[in-house]
């Protein structure tokens, strides 16, 4: 279909898509195809299905294939907007999509605004800046208040496309799955403290989502923490 001018939109489970890896490398990214993959029920938000079917490693796997956009969008709206966007692409792409109900964290209006390889500012801040994607965004944003109230000033960005990276935006931050990224960034261009939250080299297991997340430490607090490590590092 998109040798033939058709700009096809596939979707299933984000651990089904690794399954159909090779092809995707060799079938559409290797050929220049103009393909869509939409991976739902993404990372450990699937966590009452158990291990099996959290895909943890998905925006790690096609951040390898060249030419390849990744995105991962934080709540509904974004996700529509971005959606939209790939049409205008000349490259295949990869969204991750996660299963449960998030927060929203932009209107209709400020989802209008969002560009793929553009992160989006969600909060401006001057001491730390917590650069998250998906369901951590609104997590994060929740953590930069609990800073501010001790003092603290956090900058938020909503970097949902991890690839191409805003590199612009890291640059006028000074700081450079997402962690893997921005750590590259950071130690090419503006080596920093980076403090990265996120699932460690295990896999899931089952669970609910806040129950996965407290255990992985990526709540609010642990966010914090980070950003005083960060800070503290940041002063020796």
């Amino acid at each position: 279909m998109a040798s033939s001018g058709k700009i096809p939109y596939a979707s299933t489970f984000a651990i089904f898509t690794e399954r159909a890896f090779e092809q995707i490398r060799n079938g559409i990214a290797r050929a220049g195809l103009n393909v869509h993959i939409c991976g739902s029920h993404g990372g450990i938000h699937t966590g009452s299905d158990g291990s099996s079917a959290q895909s943890i490693e998905d925006l790690g796997i096609y951040r390898t294939i060249p030419n390849m956009t990744v995105i991962h969008p934080c709540d509904d709206l974004s996700a529509e907007e971005l959606t939209v966007l790939t049409k205008d692409l000349d490259t295949p792409s990869y969204m991750r999509t996660v299963r449960n109900k998030v927060p929203r964290v932009y209107t209709t209006e400020e989802a209008s605004n969002l560009e793929i390889g553009k992160g989006s500012v969600i909060r401006r801040g001057s001491d730390v800046a917590i650069i998250a994607c998906g369901i951590m965004v609104g997590i994060a944003n929740e953590a930069s208040k609990i800073l501010e109230s001790e003092g603290i000033s956090a900058f938020v960005v909503d970097m949902h496309t991890l690839k191409p990276l805003d590199n612009e935006l890291l640059s006028e931050l000074g700081i450079g799955g997402l962690g893997s990224a921005v750590s590259e960034w950071s130690s090419e261009e503006c080596p920093l403290p980076i403090e990265k939250i996120g699932v460690k080299d295990i896999f899931g297991e089952s669970g609910e989502s806040h129950e996965l997340l407290e255990k992985m430490g990526m709540l609010e607090g642990n966010i914090v923490e980070a950003a005083k490590k960060v800070l503290r590092r940041k002063k020796i």
